[in-house]
């Protein structure tokens, strides 16, 4: 049950936002900003980071929401995003996004441990500045957005279904309200 009084009882972010509309159309348009706009990382790689970084700072709601979103993303494939989320070096992902994903691990955790060695790794593997940007304000986004769900406790379904419908619908709608069911 939330902390505070919600207008309706939809789960997660939503929710949430759902009490302060003008901040939450704001977040919205940061995440569409950030998950769906022009970026030299697809849509797929940018919600697996999402997922990563939500995984690794325990937000349920989150972490289930980006998984499916990232596994949609994918093609339905589940079994890599959680491949990353049990051990990004061992994930059968490329070097450039294994790279990226030690970038944003590193964001999740202490920003001021990424190195200009784990730029120049991502750059080797084929990240250009904009990949790297892209990836930390992704990173860091999250921490923020993990934090306001968790922090007010927001609604979190159990039902793994529940996420995939979510996640589906984010990969094809996006993150702007008007363009996405109210329930989700």
């Amino acid at each position: 049950m939330p902390h505070i009084a919600v207008p309706a009882p939809v789960p997660g972010i939503r929710g949430l936002m759902a009490a302060k509309p003008a901040s939450g159309r704001r977040l919205s348009e940061l995440a569409e900003q950030l998950l769906r706009a022009a970026s030299p990382l697809s849509v797929a790689e940018r919600e697996l980071i999402a997922a990563y970084v939500s995984h690794l700072n325990g937000t349920p709601y989150c972490t289930g929401s980006h998984t499916a979103a990232a596994a949609h993303a994918f093609g339905g494939d589940y079994a890599l995003v959680q491949a990353v989320q049990r051990d990004p070096a061992t994930a059968p992902v490329s070097e450039r996004m294994r790279a990226l994903l030690t970038i944003a691990g590193k964001v999740r955790g202490n920003a001021r441990e990424v190195t200009e060695q784990d730029v120049a790794v991502a750059r080797a593997a084929g990240a250009d500045d904009e990949a790297v940007h892209d990836t930390v304000l992704i990173a860091a986004a999250f921490c923020m957005f993990n934090r306001y769900v968790d922090g007010l406790a927001a609604i979190t379904p159990q039902d793994p279904e529940t996420y995939d419908g979510i996640g589906a619908t984010l990969v094809a709608d996006g993150y702007l309200p008007q363009s996405r069911p109210a329930s989700v």
